[in-house]
């Protein structure tokens, strides 16, 4: 059985590089990292998997378990390569859990899997890679390489329901000359069928979408309780008027509704401005919601700095909308959006070409 493949961005340089190109796979254990290193295998380039402890806590969901590692030494057995694990498990504490918990305590709602994309496999790990003498990186995440011009450009991945491009936008040209993505041009469908073909255990095996270091049973709260000091926050609407309470001020994102008790009131309500400082949460409707723009921090172009109009995402599987960059990196919707909160990534695109992207810090007037 063949899997239908769209494009060839994502895997041209996989199979016209010289066969026995030294590769290493970041295997988390699930069916993408599996058939990618398949993929390597089945295109004559001499191949080792790696596995990352990333967290040492309790672990009921998400990435990087037990199970995981258990799966992904398994898939090395049956694929006959080499499998290690490397412990990164004090960077990520410093360059992930604890920026996560800050960004709470300040009121911001970060992404921690971007941060760890960040920091810890394309950093950390690129840097480690190149360092053994291995001539790629490859992971199993849905995105593709175009080259245009001699430039070297991050891309959707051909399946729009599984892209990742969103948690990626960091990612610099030099990076991707030493990267390779073969998933990124099939279909999820497609990879599990060649998995199931192979024999691979994880052919069939559910997806990971939670936070891993978050566990289902304890859930987000108790997480951040034994870290930092939780403080009930006030509710107010536009006008300054008290109009209910919220458990933990830390806890509340803009655009949040559920979790906020407001005595009954029939309409709906949503936090549009969290104060940690002064332990207040700002209401209101869907109107009061809205915002013409983002004001944006920490900017990451793929090339030049640009300015100009562009299509903005804001979320992983969110649509992107068509907005303007100022000459100040921020960005104005064609049409008021939904406001942002403070700590999610934007990130910018032209077509499927990703120019860059930056950080939320608050809303334009």
């Amino acid at each position: 059985m063949t899997p239908e493949r769209h494009g060839a961005a994502g895997s041209s340089d996989l199979h016209s590089a010289a066969a026995g190109s030294r590769v290493l796979v970041a295997m988390s254990g699930g069916v993408d990292s599996s058939v990618a290193a398949a993929l390597c295998l089945r295109a004559g380039h001499d191949v080792v998997g790696v596995t990352l402890k990333l967290w040492g806590g309790p672990q009921d969901q998400g990435c990087c378990a037990v199970s995981d590692v258990d799966d992904a030494r398994r898939v090395c057995q049956q694929l006959g390569i080499d499998h290690f694990v490397f412990n990164y498990a004090a960077e990520f504490e410093r360059d992930v859990v604890e920026p996560y918990v800050d960004a709470h305590r300040r009121g911001r709602t970060p992404n921690p899997c971007i941060a760890c994309n960040r920091h810890v496999k394309f950093d950390m790990l690129l840097d480690r890679a190149r360092r053994l003498g291995f001539e790629r990186l490859v992971t199993g995440h849905h995105v593709r390489i175009s080259t245009q011009g001699g430039r070297r450009r991050l891309q959707r991945g051909a399946d729009s329901a599984k892209d990742q491009s969103y948690v990626l936008y960091m990612l610099s040209e030099a990076d991707l000359a030493d990267l390779w993505f073969p998933v990124g041009d099939y279909r999820k469908d497609g990879l599990r069928a060649l998995a199931a073909e192979l024999g691979l255990r994880t052919a069939h095996k559910p997806e990971s979408q939670d936070v891993c270091f978050i566990t289902e049973a304890a859930g987000r709260e108790r997480f951040l309780a034994e870290r930092i000091d939780l403080h009930p926050a006030e509710l107010v609407d536009a006008a300054g008027q008290r109009v209910g309470t919220a458990p933990a001020v830390e806890l509340v994102t803009v655009g949040q509704r559920r979790g906020l008790d407001l005595g009954g009131a029939p309409q709906r309500r949503y936090a549009v401005d969290v104060d940690t400082a002064a332990r207040r949460v700002t209401v209101g409707g869907a109107s009061e919601l809205a915002a013409p723009g983002v004001r944006l921090v920490d900017h990451r172009w793929a090339g030049a700095a640009i300015h100009g109009d562009v299509l903005a995402q804001t979320s992983a599987h969110g649509p992107a909308l068509p907005a303007r960059l100022d000459a100040e990196g921020h960005l104005r919707w064609a049409e008021p959006r939904r406001r942002v909160a403070a700590g999610q990534a934007v990130v910018f695109y032209i077509g499927d070409e990703v120019l860059g992207g930056a950080t939320a810090a608050g809303h334009l007037a």
